[in-house]
């Protein structure tokens, strides 16, 4: 079983320390359940489908103006990922012609605030 985080924090050390104290609590399981989900994030046009997502778009073509590049084989495939993995889901709409509607679960939403310091980062260290 993975130990829990300390919650003491009146001796926290700040964010951007990085010393080997401040990942202590990490152990073989946490570290394996952390591999399992960049494994999820980091496949390719996952992040950008997930962040479409959030930003708003919920029908198929709006994926693909959210996430120009991808292809609508690829598109499709990572949102079934994202579905099977509760990060997205998938409602039917009964009409002519029938709509399928996705949209981020609160378990994708909050995987999003967690990367939210990432993209600022992203942005901050873009070297391109």
């Amino acid at each position: 079983m993975a130990r829990s985080r300390p919650t003491d924090t009146s001796a926290a050390p700040s964010a951007h320390s990085g010393t080997a104290d401040d990942f202590a609590y990490i152990d073989d399981e946490v570290c394996r359940s952390f591999q399992r989900s960049v494994e999820i994030v980091g496949r390719k046009w996952t992040a950008s489908v997930l962040l479409a997502s959030v930003r708003g778009a919920r029908r198929f073509v709006e994926y693909r103006a959210y996430v120009p590049g991808i292809s609508n084989q690829l598109l499709s495939q990572r949102l079934r990922e994202l579905q099977a993995h509760g990060l997205i889901d998938r409602t039917v709409v009964p009409t002519t012609p029938v709509q399928i509607l996705y949209r981020p679960t609160e378990r994708g939403a909050g995987l999003m605030r967690v990367l939210h310091p990432l993209i600022e980062w992203s942005v901050e260290n873009d070297r391109e």
